[in-house]
């Protein structure tokens, strides 16, 4: 009986991974990201920039397959010598990272306009009523408002090398968990890390979507030292005690980001149903549970009491948005940011009143849909959701604030014309994005043989983060961010299985030669 709730546990793991990877794969691929030439459906067309990518990309392939002299200088380049190489790749990548921040870094709106107003001015009326219906972001702007107090500066160009450094530094912790799990793939972790670096300009946007990243990636890790660690059993202990530490960050920062904790929950829940029973068995995970629980309870209460008594903005936390007004929000328009729903939550005298806008709301929606209307939607919202490889880049109100017409002259205005709103070489940029989006997902989804224990945690990851953003607000694929540090690590796990699952794909539809 044991071993087959154990057996029906990791089928179901694996089907809904592979139900929802193979929409977002289907919806990455069709995505008008990859339209060449004149784009009607994003504005941003594509310029020589991407035909230059696109010959050169094809002529490596092509003369990779056919020339064997070719294909040994790469064989040796990228595989027999891939430490020195992927560690080119990733100074590069943070090359690539410093000449970008340091020529774009303009000034953001929406949520990260927010936290900056309030470096500058804590009685502004907006900036208090902000924070007090969205208090989750109040640990961030403390943290923020001592950043600068160390730096005595309030720059964007300061924030957005913090954002750099703490993107980098989650990267960092990935590789760092590939090594303790299998250290041969390492080098492979940091050529798909190094990539990924390259085409994320988020890096210019200082908000939890980035800021999270590192402890996203760090209670990962810790996860993996414990499970996987060689090495005495007591040292896993202070292990432990900073993975609750971490998580209570981590859900501080951005609540949603601790999905990957209820999936180590869950798996390791399962996987004691696998094989012979045992006490001791059930007893060590117990017993870790506990340690885990004594590092989050004073961590939270302490860190709870320090934002709840914080002097520096006088905030009505009792105004904050209920939960209920995020799951309406996510059933209306395209199943994002609602600016009508907002601004009721901000005219509620009380939450009782938020509640019961929301509820109403919800209801009337589900209502009008219908349950095939509603799966309809679904569908709809999950493209939304994943198949942006530029990861909702633009796409927010207010994103740039000043002018989003950049100028072509100089260095620094060619760059910015690839990431700016009306920017000639937006469209490019968006395409080189999405083919490395693409190729992430594929990385990932031809190891369907793979039911390693580890793999199924991270698709267990991955499922909980498609299903949080379908049941609540989500519409851009920018809530995916903070899921990054699965799909990557997932990624780098799978290549080589979805590699030689591929070729044996492809040799099976090759024609026979006669």
């Amino acid at each position: 009986m044991k071993e087959k709730f154990f057996k029906f546990g990791s089928k179901l793991v694996k089907y809904l991974f592979y139900f929802f990877l193979l929409l977002t794969f289907y919806f990455a691929i069709t995505s008008p990201n990859l339209i060449l030439g004149d784009n009607s459906v994003t504005g941003a067309g594509t310029t020589l920039y991407t035909t230059f990518f696109i010959i050169i990309s094809l002529a490596l392939i092509i003369t990779f397959f056919t020339y064997e002299s070719w294909s040994d200088f790469l064989k040796f380049l990228f595989i027999d010598r891939k430490w020195i190489t992927a560690g080119v790749m990733m100074g590069l990548a943070i090359i690539v990272q410093i000449i970008f921040v340091w020529n774009v870094h303009p000034a953001i709106g929406f949520d990260p306009g927010a936290l900056h107003q309030a470096l500058y001015n804590t009685t502004d009326p907006e900036t208090k009523a902000y924070f007090s219906l969205y208090p989750n972001n109040i640990a961030t702007m403390l943290v923020m408002h001592q950043i600068a107090v160390f730096f005595h500066s309030r720059s964007w160009l300061l924030f957005d090398v913090i954002t750099t450094l703490l993107v980098d530094i989650s990267a960092l912790l990935n590789i760092l968990g590939v090594a303790v799990i299998d250290r041969k793939k390492v080098p492979l972790a940091m050529y798909i890390h190094a990539l990924w670096l390259m085409v994320f300009p988020m890096i210019i946007v200082p908000y939890t979507d980035a800021w999270v990243l590192p402890l996203v990636s760090l209670y990962i890790l810790l996860y993996i030292l414990m499970r996987y660690g060689k090495f005495p059993w007591g040292w896993k202990i202070p292990l432990a005690v900073l993975f609750g530490m971490t998580v209570i960050f981590s859900y501080l920062i951005k609540p949603s980001a601790i999905v990957a904790v209820i999936a180590i929950s869950l798996i390791e829940f399962l996987y004691i149903f696998k094989g012979k029973f045992s006490k001791t068995k059930v007893l060590n995970e117990f017993i870790f549970a506990l340690v885990v629980v004594i590092g989050m309870v004073p961590t939270y209460s302490i860190s709870n009491y320090a934002i709840d008594h914080q002097k520096y903005m006088e905030i009505n936390t009792s105004r904050a948005i209920v939960p209920i007004h995020f799951m309406s929000m996510g059933v209306s328009g395209e199943g994002g940011y609602n600016a009508h729903d907002a601004l009721m939550m901000a005219r509620m005298p009380n939450k009782q009143a938020q509640v019961d806008y929301s509820k109403k709301m919800l209801k009337k929606r589900l209502k009008k849909m219908g349950f095939f209307g509603y799966i309809k939607f679904l569908f709809r919202k999950h493209s939304n959701n994943t198949a942006d490889g530029t990861f909702a880049w633009i796409k927010e109100g207010h994103f740039i604030i000043g002018n989003t017409n950049p100028s072509h002259k100089g260095f620094g205005g060619k760059i910015r014309n690839f990431v700016y709103l009306y920017g000639t070489n937006l469209g490019d940029f968006r395409y080189v994005a999405q083919v490395w989006w693409v190729f992430l997902l594929a990385a990932i989804f031809f190891n369907w043989s793979d039911g390693r224990k580890f793999v199924q945690l991270l698709r267990l990851t991955v499922i909980g983060g498609f299903m949080f953003l379908l049941l609540f607000e989500g519409g851009r694929s920018r809530y995916l961010i903070q899921y990054l540090p699965a799909f990557l690590i997932l990624a780098t796990l799978s290549l080589n299985n979805s590699w030689d699952r591929l070729k044996r794909l492809l040799s099976w539809v090759k024609p026979d030669k006669k």
